[in-house]
C-alpha cells in the first residue's frame, strides 16, 4: 500500500512539472473527458497539435515513471 501510494505522489508530481500546455491537454483529457477536436478548439489550435503535445506529455510522464 506504501508503495502505491509512493507511485501515485511521483505521478501527481510529475503532471505537475509537465508544461503548462501539456498539462491542460492531459487535464482535458483525462478529468474532463474531452476529446481532442474539443481540446482544439478551447486552445485553438489544430487537432494534430493537440495530439502531439498529448503525446509528448505522455512521454515525459512515463520516462519519469520509469525511475519509481
Amino acid at each position: 500500500m506504501l508503495s502505491d501510494h509512493r507511485m501515485r505522489a511521483a505521478l501527481v508530481q510529475a503532471i505537475e512539472d509537465l508544461p503548462e500546455r501539456e498539462k491542460y491537454v492531459m487535464g482535458m483529457y483525462y478529468e474532463h473527458d474531452m476529446n481532442l477536436k474539443e481540446i482544439a478548439a478551447v486552445l485553438e489550435v489544430t487537432e494534430s497539435w493537440v495530439c502531439q503535445l498529448h503525446s509528448h506529455a505522455i512521454a515525459r510522464l512515463r520516462s519519469k515513471m520509469r525511475a519509481h
